[in-house]
């Protein structure tokens, strides 16, 4: 499998497209007027205590106060052993946190909506193959890193040396890009992280409350550092300067990808490349199209995320249960991609066509859960219920790229829909009459859009006639350009 990375830097924002065999399947974004937090650690205050919600809200400086859990407080100041019974029995929240206290902490959610930023007294400070904790004792190491040969040596080098570095003690986690890693790379992360957390420490020491202690790398080196592997074979950056740091950070980290990294001159947009300006607008609506003539519907909701497959002009050439578990096959691989680019989190439902035969819901589960194999994020995944739905999650620490690149529509406020014309009208038609009954006037003026005073004067007109015999006045009409359909005003004259 080829995979690329196409890095594309303005001065208002960075973007980054990952390519898989000429393919879009993830997109990264970062405005300058409004970065991610994700991995920020800062200096808060506990604003207000919730025992009803075993939780609290800290200010750590932002528009909103942040949220932080009882189980992620306890999570920082438990050790291991004790760390699973505490997610079982969460202590009231008043015995560990109290208004105006102060408090180190790290965001793990950015703020989505109307809620404000998740955070976790749990520290992780991330290098490329390694993530640091401080104050735990345990190794963890990728799930995604199978051999076991692998994994007892990994763990072993860094059961060795990690009493070696001194104060502050802590644990790690062993990323996925630490397999066959040399024993001097992962060593020298462990040197990296120590001086990076040392300095950590320094500065909760000095910054005032509150305050930013840690800031994560931009999106540009985060891209090398997270996403670039040895099956990557190009990273293309068309900022000459973004290429310069970029190269500086290779050269100090991952010196082996060196020939990997390489600036863009061309006069044609690095995001042409692959169409993936293209893939991008597609990403923003609701209907995904399949190459057999079906599709795929994908709403995004407050609750969760709702995918339903149909076989649209798919008319199949054997049978009816063939068909559908072709539909099936090929939207479990659109799905796959479309959660990664559109970063959908959250829980989702998906309603694949029912199925009779058990060996197609089987096989049609295993394609979902091999294309999920491949996403970053991680994912949890559940059998075929008895309705015929498959629900799983994926984690979600940043919002959707619907949410970052578009707001709710002013006109029908996020609904998706307007009341038609003739509904506004009959609604006029009331409101004239309860003025009517309220007050004395000679007649009334009906201001409204085009499409609505064009119904009242002609399809409506009948009804309009009899409504001013009814109340014994006239009605007048003027068009205001500017209203929506569903906007009106009855002027009394």
């Amino acid at each position: 499998m080829s995979e690329e990375i196409l890095i594309n830097v303005t001065p208002v924002e960075t973007r980054v497209a990952l390519v898989e065999n000429g393919m879009l399947q993830e997109v990264y974004i970062e405005r300058t007027s409004r970065k991610g937090i994700v991995g920020n650690i800062y200096k808060g205050k506990v604003v207000r205590v919730l025992p009803g919600m075993e939780a609290a809200f800290v200010d750590i400086g932002l528009e909103r106060a942040a949220f932080i859990h009882a189980s992620d407080v306890l999570s920082g100041s438990m050790s291991e052993e004790t760390a699973a019974e505490a997610s079982r029995s969460v202590p009231d929240i008043r015995t560990l946190l109290r208004e105006g206290q102060s408090l180190v902490v790290q965001v793990t959610k950015d703020p989505i909506g109307t809620k404000g930023a998740r955070l976790t007294t749990q520290l992780s400070i991330p290098s490329r193959y390694l993530v640091f904790m401080p104050g735990v004792s345990h190794i963890g190491i990728s799930q995604r890193i199978e051999d076991e040969a692998e994994r007892g040596r990994l763990k072993a080098i860094l059961e060795e040396n990690s009493a070696a570095q001194g104060e502050p003690h802590g644990g790690y986690i062993i990323r996925t890009a630490a397999e066959a890693a040399p024993a001097e790379d992962l060593i020298a992360d462990m040197r990296y992280l120590h001086r990076l957390s040392h300095s950590i420490l320094e500065r909760t020491k000095t910054v005032s409350t509150p305050g930013v202690i840690y800031q994560d790398l931009p999106l540009f080196i985060r891209t090398i550092r997270d996403l670039i592997r040895p099956q990557t074979e190009k990273v293309r950056i068309d900022s000459r300067e973004s290429h310069q740091r970029v190269m500086e950070f290779v050269a100090e980290f991952v010196s082996e990808f060196s020939d990997k990294v390489e600036y863009y001159p061309g006069e044609r947009p690095i995001f042409d490349l692959y169409s993936v300006e293209d893939e991008i607008q597609k990403a923003l609506s609701r209907k995904v199209q399949l190459k057999s003539g079906g599709y795929v519907i994908i709403d995004q909701t407050e609750a969760m995320t709702t995918i339903d497959i149909n076989t649209g002009a798919f008319v199949g050439h054997r049978n009816l249960e063939e068909t559908i578990f072709k539909t099936n096959l090929e939207a479990a691989r659109a799905i796959s991609r479309q959660l990664r680019l559109r970063n959908l989190g959250g829980i989702i439902i998906i309603d694949f066509i029912d199925m009779e035969d058990a060996e197609h819901q089987r096989q049609v589960h295993r394609m979902l859960e091999k294309m999920l194999e491949r996403d970053h994020a991680k994912t949890k995944i559940t059998g075929v219920s008895e309705l015929g739905l498959v629900e799983m999650t994926r984690k979600r620490t940043t919002e959707s790229l619907g949410q970052l690149l578009c707001e709710p529509c002013p006109i029908c406020d996020g609904r998706g829909f307007l009341k038609t014309g003739e509904t506004v009208c009959f609604e006029i038609f009331r409101e004239i009459l309860r003025v009517n009954r309220a007050y004395e006037a000679e007649s009334y003026l009906v201001m409204a859009s085009q499409s609505v005073v064009d119904r009242l004067v002609d399809e409506e007109s009948d009804n309009v006639a009899d409504l001013e015999t009814f109340i014994g006045k006239t009605i007048r009409f003027q068009v205001e350009a500017f209203y929506s359909q569903e906007q009106y005003d009855v002027v009394l004259l």
